[in-house]
């Protein structure tokens, strides 16, 4: 029976490995930039992330560096506002082009003195390209599935290799160690099956977590296991004043939401291009202990004033345990630690079909080896057969 096990377990791990292998890759490698978006995004972009803080010169109000895009780009509609706790960072405007998201051009203004320090189509940045093939391979909904389908085998492939991993009483201890000395195709097979041990605990969770993404069952799960019910839409409330608004309101809205928030985290303002529902501010909280903590405050478009608050404490199991899924996907749950673990275990990841391949070509070369010596073997006897019946 168990050696029945092992040959399925062998060809599971076999043939979804070989099928599987390249899309594993790319994600994984991806995941590996992923991991650290939010440090090497303003180093890649500096220029337009960082500025120059001035002595003795304080920031600009939010309206007038607002009245400096609608000055610039008269005829694109302000979508969002992005606001960096960091005294030296830019704030970014999202004006939309066109009715897709994909269409955002967004805009980093100098919060001292107004100048805009560059532009680009957000669609078209290196992270989010990185995001696209991480998530869709670049190939939008085909991508999706294909994604998908490969995280289920990979979730498979690893229950296999334990199994196929899992050693006997006189193999223990080499199943838990490298041997660097070793020759190389013992060394390969160590950096895949030792190497693939230790990280499949922090892989598994990765892969189980990316699932929230590919598919929308796996997501309402998570609602009803902690819930009770299926995510519920939300979107933001109507304005409490139907008239249209003369002037902006957008520092007041911030002063606001840094007074009922009073911790330090990134402010984005959303949904302004649409002039029914209000405005939603959300706000991160940088000083949790965990992150991707969340409130979102609702401003009358018109007025500015408070109208409704979805505060983190109060929200549903269900919604606190949806907000860590992302997080412990990218390893970002409890800052660098957690971010390192998750890098290498990416890494090792995006090793694990590179070496699986090469054991793979070599127990192939092996057996078209061993082929070849039975038909040589076996064509000597047949000459020695016939030498002896004196027909050679």
């Amino acid at each position: 029976m168990k050696k029945i096990l092992k040959n399925i377990a062998s060809q599971l791990h076999l043939w979804l490995g070989v099928s599987s292998g390249l899309v594993v890759f790319i994600v994984a490698l991806t995941g590996c930039l992923l991991v650290f978006e939010e440090e090497l995004e303003p180093v890649i972009n500096r220029s337009f992330h960082i500025t120059s803080v001035p002595s003795g010169s304080g920031r600009l109000s939010l309206d007038s560096l607002t009245q400096v895009i609608s000055t610039e780009y008269p005829n694109n509609k302000l979508s969002r506002i992005i606001v960096e706790p960091e005294e030296d960072r830019t704030v970014v405007f999202g004006l939309k082009q066109g009715k897709s998201e994909k269409e955002l051009l967004s805009v980093a203004v100098d919060p001292y003195t107004g100048k805009i320090t560059g532009s680009r189509q957000e669609h078209d940045t290196f992270f989010e390209v990185v995001i696209r093939l991480h998530r869709y391979l670049c190939m939008g909904d085909t991508g999706k599935i294909i994604t998908g389908i490969s995280c289920i085998c990979f979730l498979v492939i690893m229950i296999t290799g334990l199994v196929l991993w899992w050693p006997g009483r006189k193999n223990r201890k080499q199943r838990f160690k490298v041997k660097w000395d070793a020759s190389p195709k013992r060394l390969n097979w160590d950096l895949h099956a030792v190497f693939g041990f230790y990280a499949l605990p922090f892989v598994f969770l990765i892969a189980s977590t990316g699932l929230v993404w590919s598919y929308k069952w796996v997501n309402n799960l998570i609602y009803l296991a902690f819930d009770g019910k299926p995510q519920q839409k939300r979107e933001a409330p109507s304005n409490l004043i139907s008239s249209a608004a003369s002037v902006t309101h957008y520092q007041q809205i911030l002063n606001k939401t840094d007074q009922l928030r009073s911790h330090t985290g990134k402010v984005t303002f959303t949904t302004l291009d649409t002039d029914s529902l209000s405005i939603t501010v959300a706000k991160t909280d940088d000083e949790a202990a965990i992150s991707n903590i969340v409130s979102f405050l609702y401003f009358d478009k018109n007025t500015g004033s408070l109208i409704s608050t979805r505060l983190y404490e109060n929200e549903t199991p269900g919604f606190k345990a949806r907000r860590v899924v992302f997080p412990i996907h990218t390893g970002s749950l409890l800052g660098w630690p957690t971010k390192i673990i998750a890098f290498i275990a990416a890494l090792i990841t995006a090793s694990l079909p590179v070496t699986g391949i090469i054991i793979w070509l070599g127990r192939k070369k092996k057996r078209k080896k061993k082929v070849q010596k039975a038909i040589s073997q076996s064509s000597l006897v047949e000459t020695e057969v016939a030498v002896q019946k004196g027909v050679l």
